[in-house]
């Protein structure tokens, strides 16, 4: 029995040992809470970033290359007859037939229509009775003047009397004059019945219609026809201010038309209007060419190329796509290093569509946006995409 309980004693723990254990379940408790919270803030800072990465908008950059597409300025321009004129009546009346219609050439003079104006012709009637009644009356007065004047020579009657026959007659002499000269109004106003060609052209447009009633001075009618002289056209461009000093009346210049893409149509600038358009900031100027087959049409629109310098010596060419287009004007969103956003405006002196000349506004360190959204605005923060890629003439880079 002793030896059992001696046993028993040596296998029950010491108090120390207990001690120790408790210490050591302790720590290691504190330990897993320590690394549970802290892999809880890891994961929440994590998530944060992750928050924060992904509010932070991804944009593609360019950067503008000097100069642009060698030494053309190349701008919008609109194609217009040398002369172009509107036909309207001059009298009311009904179309009775048209003898000229779109495409036709015609000449100088040649009758276009013929209206039936039955108004006008019994108002010339009227008034060729109304000056034979006139004519009439002045032979009379002239003849009793005579009389009278023969009287007066021999006393046989008053100068009173005979100054009111004369004073009769020259009534009289001024009625007829008045007949006659409506006589003639009406009788211009019949021929206007007749529309005729003020030049040699084309007919661009015919409006007139058998039986069309036609109400002369109506400035809401649309012209009967109109006819345009096309055997040399006038081209008319706005050039941008910064440009205004190198075009000047002389220089030469190309056009090309979407409907000839191989073909080039030579072309003289004539005159400038030397004057800025203050909404556009632009210099209207005039070119005219030669059109011997036709194949320039007025109303067209045409691609004008100026060879020119870069008008300042920093133009600077990006993609069409990296414009943004506000109430403002034109703009671009430039980034610098730390990826902070800054919107200039700038000035665009030639819009190819697919890549724009910048004149003004642009340095050649600049990286720019490529299709911004419309919603950046300066201070935004953005992430450089990495990828690199080439794009129009600017050049993309991470």
């Amino acid at each position: 029995m002793k030896s059992l309980s001696a046993q028993a004693e040596a296998a029950a723990p010491r108090p120390g040992t207990m001690k120790k254990v408790g210490i050591g379940a302790a720590a290691i408790a504190i330990a897993v809470v320590a690394l549970g919270a802290a892999t809880r803030m890891n994961a929440g800072h994590s998530l944060d970033r992750t928050a924060a990465d992904a509010a932070l908008p991804t944009v593609a950059v360019v950067r503008p290359q000097a100069g642009g597409d060698g030494d053309a300025l190349v701008l919008p321009g609109n194609v217009q007859a040398f002369n172009s004129a509107a036909i309207y009546a001059r009298t009311n009346g009904y179309v009775r037939r048209w003898l000229a219609d779109i495409g036709d050439h015609v000449r100088t003079g040649q009758t276009l229509a013929v209206l039936d104006a039955p108004e006008v012709d019994q108002q010339l009637a009227q008034a060729r009775a109304d000056y034979q009644t006139a004519v009439a009356n002045q032979n009379l007065a002239a003849s009793t003047a005579r009389r009278w004047n023969t009287m007066l020579a021999k006393d046989a009657v008053s100068r009173q009397e005979a100054d009111e026959k004369s004073g009769d007659l020259a009534a009289k002499s001024a009625l007829a004059h008045a007949s006659l000269a409506n006589v003639r109004r009406l009788q211009a106003l019949q021929g206007f019945t007749q529309l005729h060609a003020p030049f040699a052209g084309v007919v661009t447009s015919r409006a007139a219609q058998i039986g069309q009633l036609v109400v002369a001075g109506n400035a809401a009618a649309q012209p009967l026809f109109t006819i345009s002289d096309v055997r040399r056209m006038r081209i008319y461009v706005r050039v941008p201010q910064g440009y205004s000093a190198e075009v000047r009346p002389g220089m030469a210049a190309t056009l090309s038309l979407p409907e000839y893409p191989q073909r080039r149509f030579p072309a003289t600038l004539v005159r400038s209007a030397q004057a800025v358009d203050a909404q556009s900031g632009a210099v209207l100027v005039e070119l005219q060419a030669d059109n011997p087959d036709g194949a320039l049409k007025p109303g067209a629109f045409a691609q004008v190329a100026f060879h020119v310098g870069t008008g300042d010596g920093h133009g600077m060419t990006l993609p069409g796509s990296a414009i943004l287009y506000g109430n403002d004007g034109p703009s671009v969103a430039v980034v610098d290093h730390g990826g902070r956003v800054t919107v200039k405006p700038v000035t665009i002196a030639s819009d190819a569509g697919k890549t724009v000349i910048i004149s003004q506004g642009l340095g050649a360190g600049d990286t720019v946006v490529d299709s911004p959204p419309d919603a950046i605005r300066s201070g935004d923060h953005v992430r450089l995409q990495t990828a690199t890629a080439t794009g129009g003439n600017g050049t993309h880079a991470g």
